[in-house]
């Protein structure tokens, strides 16, 4: 083969393996438009009925609608929800397989061992979905009316005063946990397998408070059968607007949000992230979706991927040393 030969079959072949390349950034965007091509697994690590499966079901149905593909909510529960996040950590990272968890996915692992999944390293944060107020509640028999009386209750009787708790590790739990840290109380926790066991206990006074998520304590407090003293959050609640949050009563660093949001396994290309993104955010700014996520006691939140990771990154970390600060022992 002559020089003039070898120079054009050398350029032949360049250009024959520039091509892929070329196509590289299309070929990606195609597989974001053809997604979903077939039906789409959400996994809950709830038990069905709880405000982080209802949620999904709602978001998730008008996604189905809106794609032409179902998306199946699929209940994985056991090992305090680890369960369910360790089988989305290990699925394909294609798009057809989701978590929608609580925080709890961070906060379990702070006191929790041999949790079979990193919440910052094996998922992508896709977006919240909503934030769930926790409203403090106690039984009208303690007299209590405000948060400054609860304190002063529980510092007059050290080592008396107990608390509900959905699950060990929960936001329920870690929630009352920084407030006890905030208000310079002892609390002991009970916990209870979901709201319905812990609010009776409240309601006979067995218990003396909780932070139950606004849409389960607000027909009792409307009906007078519980009193209710703050919120948790970082703002008052929609629901109960009149309620001041917990750091407003006068305890800072008392705040702790609970939200609902979405995951995927890490190595999920981003342009399939940014796809699902875009599909719950539409779903969300929909005309009628705060209207059903308030019937749920919701508040609708969403975040860019990029956001939802740096937030998942930082409460990991506060996770972790609040349960130091709480002395909350590795189970």
């Amino acid at each position: 083969m002559n020089r003039r030969h070898l120079l054009a079959w050398g350029v032949r072949s360049l250009s024959g393996l520039s091509l892929p390349l070329a196509l590289g950034a299309g070929a990606r965007q195609a597989r974001a438009e053809e997604w979903p091509a077939r039906n789409v697994r959400v996994i809950v690590p709830y038990a069905a009925g709880s405000a982080t499966d209802l949620v999904p079901r709602v978001v998730f149905d008008d996604v189905s609608t809106r794609l032409g593909r179902t998306f199946v909510v699929e209940n994985r529960v056991g090992g305090g929800t680890t369960v369910g996040s360790a089988a989305v950590a290990r699925a394909e990272p294609d798009g057809y397989t989701i978590l929608v968890h609580s925080n709890a996915v961070l906060t379990v692992p702070a006191i929790q061992a041999n949790v079979p999944y990193d919440p910052v390293r094996d998922f992508s944060g896709v977006t919240t979905l909503g934030n769930v107020p926790l409203v403090l509640v106690v039984p009208p028999q303690k007299n209590i009316t405000s948060v400054q009386q609860l304190v002063a209750a529980a510092k007059a009787r050290p080592g008396t005063m107990n608390y509900a708790a959905v699950g060990v590790g929960t936001p329920t739990h870690l929630t009352a946990e920084r407030f006890r840290l905030a208000a310079g109380i002892e609390a002991q926790p009970v916990p209870f397998k979901g709201s319905p066991e812990a609010m009776t206990e409240v309601l006979t006074g067995r218990v003396d408070f909780f932070f139950c998520p606004v849409a389960a304590g607000a027909p009792l407090i409307n009906d007078g059968k519980l009193v209710a003293l703050a919120v948790s959050g970082s703002r008052r609640a929609e629901a109960l607007p009149h309620l001041p949050t917990t750091v407003e009563a006068g305890f800072p660093n008392s705040n702790f949000d609970f939200w609902v949001g979405v995951f995927v396994p890490k190595r999920t290309p981003r342009d399939l992230v940014a796809r699902l993104h875009d599909e719950i955010v539409t779903a969300i700014k929909g005309p009628t979706m705060k209207e059903k996520l308030a019937a749920l006691g919701v508040e609708p939140l969403v975040m860019s991927p990029a956001d939802f990771d740096a937030r998942v990154a930082r409460e990991a970390a506060l996770a972790v040393d609040l349960a130091k600060a709480a002395h909350l022992a590795v189970q």
